[in-house]
């Protein structure tokens, strides 16, 4: 090959080597912009990592985003907010359901239960 198109073949690499540096570093790849099926797989993954009153609510939505479903209630001076994210998929009908759903409980912002149990402690609050 003559040098002109080797100079071309390695202009072409460093251009996309920028390009794949910025995506990597600028773009931020959040819960609420990925597919359903992306969200589903990152929500489960990011949920199995959990750590009971080691996560709160904040982080919750900064990580998570908003919840699929979720419900909330006080009881004696405490706040009790059941949060559902989308974990595995059931039935194609256009509509998320809680036993499509992981469920996350929280008292006063910290997380006290995750998955079914979760949602059966909220319930007998």
């Amino acid at each position: 090959m003559n040098k002109k198109v080797v100079s071309r073949i390695l202009i072409a690499l460093a251009i996309y080597g920028v390009f794949v540096a910025l995506v990597v570093n600028f773009y931020d790849d959040s819960p609420s912009d990925m597919e359903w099926g992306d969200r589903e797989s990152y929500n489960k993954q990011y949920i199995g990592k959990l750590t009971l009153e080691k996560f709160d609510f904040d982080q919750a939505i900064k990580e998570l985003g908003s919840p699929d479903i979720t419900e909330a209630k006080k009881v004696n001076e405490h706040s009790f907010q059941v949060m559902f994210y989308r974990t595995q998929h059931v039935k194609s009908d256009g509509f998320t359901t809680q036993d499509e759903c992981t469920a996350l409980l929280f008292k006063d912002g910290s997380l006290i239960a995750i998955g079914n149990t979760a949602y059966e402690q909220f319930q007998q609050l």
